[in-house]
């Protein structure tokens, strides 16, 4: 019996879109994706990708037309905080940041008190005045929010912020960040059960890449009176692998090592003796 295949629907352009169908190609998934298609067939997976306007996402997810979704938190607190995160995918980082023109002083969040402030993110900005207990006039404005001050329509704006680069352009200082935000795999509360299970094996499929794109294996060379203080070191998988060296008293000790901790093991492992450390990119680490 064919597997019902999955529905996901991912953002139509931008850069939420390209990193979205990474993670997919990165799990083995081959979709054929023709120019300005709305949707596309996975090959050898059952998978088929839907390409939606962001904004419209959390519906489709409520209304069951789609079983999951790649979509940033900050999408989900504004528009969709009852659906179900099923896993955060550590790509397309973003803020949901305050910023006001930067002839401007400010020196604490009641500055804000009265004042005109321009977002697309109202429920955002409505939920973080009434925790500051502050009054303020919203314009909502679906598009170039960046401008807003400009123009004198607004006195401050809320907007998602990367390398804050188009804040720079239009004159203006992030000076508060409301939000931190990534892109995360939700689901549908209407997810039918029988695609529990190629829902747990995309699920598996993701997690693979994650964990390899989080860690470097490690291969160095150590002499075997070093061995017990090299792996005490090592925070590995579940024991470092350690093989004879074709020179008497060495060996050869590999393992995996967080990007978090890299450098700083590196250092150490250095200190007590390890020579000839060779470091590579993990391209999946199944666990």
């Amino acid at each position: 019996m064919e597997e019902r295949k999955i529905k996901i629907a991912i953002q139509k352009s931008g850069r939420l879109n390209e990193d979205s169908l990474k993670i997919l190609k990165d799990c083995g998934i081959s979709i054929d994706n023709g120019r300005d298609q709305l949707k596309a067939l996975a090959r050898n997976f059952p998978l088929e990708v839907l390409y939606l306007r962001n904004g419209d996402i959390p519906q489709y997810l409520r209304d069951g037309v789609v079983d999951l979704a790649i979509v940033g938190e900050n999408l989900l607190f504004e528009k969709g905080s009852d659906l179900r995160v099923i896993e955060k995918l550590g790509f397309s980082k973003c803020k949901v940041s305050l910023a006001i023109p930067k002839g401007q002083t400010f020196n604490s969040i009641k500055d804000l008190e009265g004042k005109r402030i321009a977002t697309s993110y109202p429920n955002t900005v409505k939920e973080f005045l009434q925790r500051e207990n502050i009054n303020a006039e919203l314009h909502i404005i679906n598009g170039s929010v960046e401008i807003a001050p400009n123009i004198g329509l607004a006195d401050a704006i809320v907007d998602i912020v990367s390398s804050g680069s188009t804040l720079f352009k239009n004159n203006l200082k992030e000076v508060t960040t409301l939000m931190r935000s990534e892109a995360v795999l939700v689901s549908s509360p209407a997810l039918p059960e029988e695609i529990n299970t190629v829902v747990e094996k995309l699920r598996f499929r993701i997690q693979s890449v994650l964990n390899a794109r989080e860690s470097k294996y490690v291969l160095l060379n150590a002499p075997n009176d070093k061995i017990d203080d090299i792996i005490a070191l090592l925070p590995g998988m579940r024991s470092p692998t350690v093989l004879p060296l074709a020179q008497e008293g060495w060996s050869s000790i590999h393992t995996v090592i967080h990007k978090d901790r890299f450098w700083e093991v590196i250092d150490e492992l250095r200190a007590i003796g390890a020579e000839g450390i060779l470091v590579s990119p993990i391209e999946k680490l199944v666990v």
